[in-house]
């Protein structure tokens, strides 16, 4: 452009031909600059468009090199499907205990109950064992008794009835006499309801009052002892109240009782 200045200054005052080629030779090499310019521009994108760019050293890596990343990942994912499976085997575990702890609290429970039922005043020593066993009646149940064979007694001698086994002495005990009878024997194990229709509750049709039962038969038939003779063989509590299970040694006492007094 500077070129161009100085060309029009210098063409002032010259004739009209020298100004028209002198202008004509300065718009040729114009003509000559752009075109080489346009040229070189275009081999440049040409070069750019057609140069493949450089592979960097870590994009040539193969795949393979990902893979202890991946590696860690799946390890992770191990690690937290051990520790779910901890987590249900310990919870499982946990609530097997508390099903234990809780089958133990109702065994316990369940023991507690039976000492419960019947107060230990009322049961031989544990280092005693059953020899014999009486059972209580009135004049309104004791034909029932001997009708049916069948003793039975409150619901809450359940457990100290089911000691029974056949062949054990068995006494009946007349509160409105105030008379021992015997001699009777077990005729099967003692259990409860044998006959549920014994002594049938008139509240709860099919449910005897005395569910504590077992089946009899009479060894020997004796005069009735009164209270006199054999209250001192037995063990007593609270007052007048005796202990119904018997002893091996109270057992004997009651047999050579009987066998005094005969048929």
């Amino acid at each position: 452009m500077d070129n161009l200045w100085h060309l029009g200054d210098e063409l002032r005052g010259q004739p009209k031909v020298v100004e028209d080629r002198q202008w004509s030779l300065m718009t040729s090499k114009l003509a000559e600059i752009t075109k080489s310019k346009g040229e070189r521009i275009n081999d440049l994108d040409y070069a750019r468009i057609n140069t493949v760019p450089e592979v960097k050293h870590w994009d040539k890596m193969p795949y393979h090199h990902d893979e202890p990343r991946m590696d860690h990942i799946n390890l992770g994912l191990m690690n937290l499907d051990l520790k779910m499976n901890d987590l249900k085997m310990n919870e499982a575990a946990m609530k097997n205990s508390f099903r234990n702890s809780n089958g133990n609290t109702n065994s316990n429970s369940a023991v507690d109950k039976r000492f419960k039922t019947l107060p230990t005043s009322e049961m031989l020593p544990r280092n005693e064992v059953l020899g014999g066993y009486i059972f209580v009646c009135n004049n309104d149940t004791m034909q029932e008794d001997l009708k049916r064979q069948l003793f039975g007694l409150p619901a809450r001698y359940r457990d100290s009835v089911r000691a029974i086994t056949p062949g054990l002495p068995l006494f009946l005990y007349n509160y409105t006499t105030h008379q021992l009878h015997g001699v009777f024997e077990a005729a099967s194990f003692g259990g409860s309801n044998i006959d549920p229709t014994a002594w049938e509750d008139k509240k709860c049709k099919g449910e005897s009052r005395f569910p504590a039962q077992v089946r009899i038969r009479i060894r020997k038939l004796c005069k009735p002892l009164e209270e006199d003779s054999f209250r001192p063989v037995l063990h007593h509590y609270d007052g007048p109240k005796f202990r119904l299970e018997l002893s091996i040694a109270e057992t004997l006492s009651l047999l050579d009782l009987c066998e005094k007094e005969g048929i």
